[in-house]
């Protein structure tokens, strides 16, 4: 495997920017849509200004983007960024997922399952 730094400083980003709750909340608010800060401070007991900022490191980590709509300034979900996180962490369970599989094969041959006696 070829080493790209850019690319581990943009997965060492995103994955810092999941790390917060709060900022993981407003990741699943968002996946139901659209939302500006306002509405995305509702839940919490912190200011807009913490709000912004929670958004100020998810739009560095590029996981939220902001757009204008005229006196209103959505805060998107970025699915992209969402879907080569996950296909990072699927790369590595799938070759987990494999070597459990060999290893279950091999106790299988090395300990065949014993027929089980009749109680009566």
């Amino acid at each position: 495997m070829i080493y790209d730094g850019a690319a581990e400083e943009r997965l060492d980003r995103a994955f810092a920017a999941l790390a917060d709750p709060i900022r993981r909340a407003i990741i699943a608010r968002l996946s139901r849509g659209p939302a500006t800060v306002n509405e995305l401070a509702e839940p919490f007991e912190i200011s807009k200004q913490a709000v912004s900022k929670h958004i100020q490191v998810l739009e560095q980590a590029d996981l939220v983007t902001r757009t204008r709509d005229a006196q209103r300034r959505p805060v998107h979900l970025n699915p992209g960024r969402l879907e080569a996180l996950t296909a990072w962490i699927d790369r590595y369970r799938l070759i987990h997922e494999q070597q459990f599989r060999a290893l279950d094969a091999l106790l299988a041959q090395q300990n065949p399952p014993q027929p089980q006696e009749k109680q009566t």
